[in-house]
């Protein structure tokens, strides 16, 4: 805990980056209980402190504000919008069917989305191709369910995914029913892009053996920005946000997708954040 006796915005707003750069991303609430003031100060804080370019506003929090290039290590991202990439989660697992063959790409949601499968009688005669390493342990971890897994291999990335040539390589000799894929941002009208090109390449190799595509992404990453595009609009099939996601980008993406789908935090959920 730290001394906070009368202590000013200015020494405040310096300690939010000293965690920031030290953590790579900072939860409001976790701020709050820390330095013994209001949630509404620690926004403030990180509001005035995004005004000046020095960090990234997210739902939640904040993050390091240099994310064209850069993409945050699993660990951190796996800690941000844990409630709204839930919902998201939640929902894309109507989209499976038992016996499926499906694949998941990398990143969080993607992640939780798998967990609330293999959770899930839908997943009963499922096999999952992934390139995410998390995904690949997770269901390699329950050996009584009734899922097989496939792993790709190929160059380990900062959010624990493997792209590249060997990666391509595999997904290209295979077919599935389904891709379920993250994003790091959502550009209107160019569509869904990475920081990585390595694995931007990777997710257009998943998205070509499939006979569907489903973007799982919150509200936030259209917000954000990134360096290499991985899927138009018109190449995608549904994308699964959540309720935070403003009218006018809503109304935008409908116009440019074939299906949006906006999830649904509960009453509890909501009165955590």
């Amino acid at each position: 805990m730290c001394d906070n006796v009368r202590m000013i915005s200015s020494q405040r707003q310096h300690l939010i980056l000293s965690r920031l750069r030290t953590r790579g991303a900072v939860r409001i609430t976790s701020l709050s209980q820390e330095l013994g003031v209001s949630a509404m100060t620690i926004r403030r804080d990180i509001s005035e402190l995004s005004d000046k370019g020095l960090l990234t506003r997210v739902h939640g929090g904040a993050i390091t504000a240099n994310s064209l290039l850069s993409e945050p290590l699993f660990s951190v991202k796996s800690q941000m919008d844990v409630d709204l990439k839930d919902a998201i989660a939640r929902k894309a697992v109507s989209y499976v069917a038992p016996g499926d063959v499906i694949a998941i790409g990398g990143g969080t949601t993607a992640y939780i989305f798998a967990q609330h499968l293999i959770e899930s009688q839908r997943s009963n005669g499922v096999t999952i191709l992934t390139n995410s390493i998390p995904v690949a342990e997770l269901v390699q971890s329950l050996e009584s369910k009734d899922v097989d897994v496939i792993v790709t291999g190929g160059v380990i990335t900062r959010s624990n995914s493997l792209v590249g040539p060997i990666a391509d390589k595999v997904v290209g000799s295979l077919r599935v029913n389904t891709v379920f894929l993250g994003t790091h941002s959502v550009s209107i009208p160019r569509g869904f892009l990475m920081p990585n090109s390595l694995e931007a390449a990777t997710d257009m190799a998943m998205m070509g053996i499939a006979d569907r595509t489903v973007i799982l992404t919150d509200h936030t990453k259209w917000r954000c920005t990134s360096l290499s595009l991985f899927a138009r609009f018109d190449q995608v099939d549904t994308v699964i946000s959540d309720d935070g996601l403003d009218s006018k980008s809503a109304a935008k993406t409908r116009n440019l997708v074939k299906e949006l789908v906006l999830a649904h935090q509960d009453e509890q959920t909501e009165e955590r954040e």
